[in-house]
């Protein structure tokens, strides 16, 4: 992208030497032993031997790559990356921007499902009046956006990013939305920017954003969920340590290996979903594999767990009061963990709280339908 040109269209075109590339290391994997354990050791042997004969003999890159083709997408100068990001105007009378930001170990993949439903709630039985103007961009390192050559792209920098990305798109005031990584961005958004944000909505909290575990007058569920935190760092906080520690050691096997890299993304989508146990009845094989193909033919494993690391270095920190922004929180059961109403009230201008009958951390691709009804229920009052 030209220094020249704020915003340019963009096309996703992966060469067909890297496809090629692909299928001889698909080919020519050497596989570890299978243990005893199945899932509870890390990925099931079985289920991804599987896998990775669909992915090598089955699954259509071009087929992807025109899907997401399909849906307009730019490339915008943020400072000194370029950032890429779907954008997709509303049909109605008057749409509300809204930037919806996704996760590790997501993409915009995540969104493409509730896209429709956000742009053209008219058409998908809603009321064209909730329509937004959704912006979904690649988080800096991730996907079709610049790698990040130097440190400190961190959720404040990244807040930032999307500031002029908005700006760049001709929307000074809109709505934030996101999980994982992409619920720290939105809260930044109102941290850094209150006057320009209609209102952020989360289906993710992270803890740094709220009061510690010794602040005075917690009450019981409060003090429940810090124990939580603590029961998911010691049965599942392992990955979240090596991103945030030593994630260049991580990275030269993961981007070398494309079985060793769906090994590793694909057990946090089944273990993260209210998926029972079986991860394709939430996800079709398919969005599966495009997800982390675009990792794969991007090169963005290592940048993308970089931002553990960032956040290990400036590490984001509970607002000294709350922002005069909104704040809506949706509560699904199989989320990485609880957050009780009243903690969020502590710290932020809650104004909607639900509790979602069923979904887990990937909202928007498992339950598509039901977010996008929480998202516009949540919004209305703010546009």
């Amino acid at each position: 992208m030209s220094r020249d040109n704020r915003i340019d269209p963009f096309t996703v075109a992966v060469p067909q030497a890297s496809l090629d590339d692909l299928r001889v290391r698909l080919d020519r994997v050497r596989w570890p032993d299978a243990g005893a354990g199945g899932w509870q050791d890390g990925t099931d042997p079985a289920y991804l031997r599987d896998v990775v004969a669909y992915w090598r003999d089955v699954y259509d890159w071009r087929a992807a790559e025109s899907r997401l083709n399909a849906i307009p997408a730019v490339r915008v100068r943020c400072g000194e990356l370029g950032i890429h990001a779907l954008h997709v105007k509303g049909t109605g009378p008057d749409p509300l921007p809204l930037v919806i930001t996704h996760g590790w170990p997501g993409s915009v993949v995540e969104m493409l499902a509730i896209l429709p439903l956000l742009t053209d709630p008219g058409a998908h039985g809603g009321d064209p009046a909730d329509a937004f103007h959704v912006v979904v961009p690649s988080l800096p390192g991730y996907g079709f956006s610049d790698r990040p050559a130097t440190g400190g792209t961190e959720l404040r920098a990244i807040a930032r990013m999307w500031l002029d990305l908005m700006s760049a798109l001709g929307y000074e005031r809109f709505g934030a939305q996101g999980g994982d990584w992409g619920a720290g961005v939105s809260t930044q958004l109102a941290l850094t920017a209150p006057e320009r944000i209609a209102g952020v909505h989360l289906n993710f909290l992270m803890r740094a954003f709220l009061p510690g575990p010794s602040t005075p007058g917690l009450n019981a569920e409060e003090l429940d969920f810090y124990r939580s935190l603590e029961r998911f760092g010691a049965l599942e906080g392992a990955y979240a340590q090596l991103h945030g520690t030593k994630p260049q050691s991580l990275a030269y096997g993961l981007n070398d290996s494309p079985v060793g890299l769906a090994g590793w993304i694909l057990e946090k989508f089944r273990t993260w979903s209210d998926c029972g146990g079986d991860i394709e009845s939430v996800f079709s094989r398919d969005d599966l594999l495009t997800n982390v193909s675009i990792y794969w033919h991007t090169q963005t494993i290592g940048s993308s767990i970089r931002l553990y690391r960032e956040r290990a270095l400036f590490p984001p920190e509970p607002p000294a009061a709350p922002p005069d922004v909104p704040f809506g929180y949706a509560a699904f059961p199989k989320e990485l963990w609880q957050v009780p109403q009243s903690l969020i009230e502590r710290v932020f201008r809650l104004e909607r709280y639900t509790r979602m009958p069923r979904g887990g951390h990937f909202a928007a691709m498992e339950q598509p339908e039901l977010l996008a009804d929480e998202i516009r229920a949540f919004f209305r009052p703010y546009r």
